[in-house]
């Protein structure tokens, strides 16, 4: 009897929501990508990154105050990139920036339909953290956005990850930074266990900074559980053609991160020193380096006055480049391992490193979430202010960080379910009204059905 008023219930609000909604569109089925060990596995399979950077307009011709445009809402642009997607055979993009207030739902299942996951950034030009001066940017209107773009991609299967942010520290002497990064982190984290969301992973793009880049993957791997990386990725221009994994110095970071308890991937690549032949291709996704790193993403699909596009977009039309083929041709002769590439199934968390001449932080605590952000754990975030919203970086007058957060401050609390939701302090009744709903919801089916006839 369960199971019938179930299937009752179920037919009669789908029907209504279908009439109530007639463009609603359906999602579509891809598994979902989670964190084992170092490695990222789709359902039993270990899944490799195989990608591309995204953001046609760059920063040009967008008609935003951001002078950003968000490319997974563009459905004419991401219907015709789509195809050279699937002719390359890539499974990932990255977009740096997208509008959390428009509905994404076409692009991301066409995404879907096509075998391809999305990496996202949760910032954008006007709601980031302020490299030259994090304390005051680190505010409840700059994490608002942060966790309306969360609400805005959580639902989609094939949303891959979020990076909280990307090349925040793009020098030593910026490196103080860090702690303001793991702090979103460890907020991110928090808040999609408190909304009971999928556990999609959060994780730093670093920048190609050699001085400091392996203290910050460190960093983001130490700690308490709920701020430590569920992955990190760093940007990597090393490796110019013709060279080798020995000759671009690949073979070295192979073994310094051979220890490295999370997935490590490439968040860029792809230097244009020379012409590019994409010969990386073959080390990354091969044994020599699969025990350690999960793939990586190209710099860039869409030229945009960097040289580093793969593709020239004129209106509806694609010119490709000659490295276009180049990397069609790489990943053809390089297919991603059938097996799960010698991954380490569990390690130990990272010891923070020291601080130094070119790492600044000197203490493993983390700014207290600013107190006007805590109601969005359990209230949600609402609407994102978008692209064109007035800004966070100067709007945290009296609602940022208090201090230092006591260790283990973003835990969700033990009132927690299984899936990562909290649990509601109110009973459900012992006597069953399941035989009086039934009974209702079989002559509202009959009302309702005679009504279509």
């Amino acid at each position: 009897m369960k199971t019938t008023c179930s299937v009752a219930i179920a037919t009669l609000l789908s029907s209504s929501l279908a009439l109530a909604n007639p463009t609603t569109i359906s999602k579509r089925s891809i598994t979902p990508v989670e964190v084992k060990g170092n490695a990222f596995f789709a359902g039993d399979t270990r899944f490799y990154i195989r990608g591309l950077d995204y953001q046609p307009g760059g920063a040009a011709g967008a008609d935003t105050k951001s002078g950003v445009a968000d490319p997974i809402a563009d459905v004419a642009g991401c219907k015709r990139d789509i195809e050279y997607f699937k002719d390359l055979g890539i499974n990932t993009i990255r977009v740096y920036s997208v509008d959390n207030s428009l509905n994404h739902d076409e692009c991301m299942n066409m995404l879907a339909d096509a075998g391809i996951y999305l990496a996202l950034d949760v910032n954008n030009p006007r709601y980031a953290l302020n490299r030259d001066d994090p304390q005051p940017s680190y505010n409840d209107v700059y994490l608002q956005s942060v966790f309306a773009t969360i609400d805005a991609f959580q639902g989609y299967d094939n949303t891959l990850l979020f990076f909280s942010g990307n090349e925040v520290i793009n020098t030593p002497a910026n490196s103080n930074c860090a702690p303001y990064i793991k702090a979103v982190t460890r907020d991110m984290k928090q808040y999609i266990r408190s909304r009971g969301y999928r556990q999609i992973p959060v994780g730093y793009s670093a920048a190609d900074v050699e001085e400091n880049r392996y203290q910050t993957a460190l960093y983001m791997n130490c700690g308490t559980p709920d701020s430590r990386s569920d992955f990190f990725a760093f940007n990597d221009y090393s490796w110019c053609d013709p060279s080798s994994i020995q000759t671009s110095g690949w073979a070295d970071k192979v073994k310094q991160y051979g220890d490295y308890s999370i997935p490590l991937f490439l968040s860029e690549y792809g230097c244009i020193k020379g012409e590019r032949k994409f010969e990386e291709v073959g080390s990354l996704y091969s044994p020599q380096m699969t025990p350690v790193y999960s793939g990586g993403l190209v710099y860039e699909y869409s030229e945009e006055g960097t040289d580093y596009g793969i593709v020239v977009i004129s209106g509806n039309n694609i010119k490709t480049e000659g490295d276009y083929t180049d990397l069609k041709n790489a990943l053809e002769q390089t297919p991603a391992p059938s097996d799960d590439g010698g991954y380490k199934a569990d390690g130990t968390p990272s010891k923070c490193p020291p601080k130094s001449a070119n790492w600044e932080v000197g203490t493993d605590l983390l700014p207290a979430i600013p107190e006007p952000a805590l109601k969005y754990m359990t209230d949600g975030a609402g609407k994102g202010p978008g692209l064109n919203g007035p800004g966070s970086m100067e709007a945290g007058t009296g609602t940022t960080s208090s201090g230092n957060a006591e260790p283990g401050s973003g835990t969700v609390g033990a009132s927690e379910s299984s899936s990562g939701a909290a649990v509601s302090s109110v009973q459900i009744p012992q006597f069953s009204m399941a035989p009086l709903v039934c009974g209702l919801v079989v002559l509202m089916s009959s009302v309702f059905g005679a009504t279509l006839l």
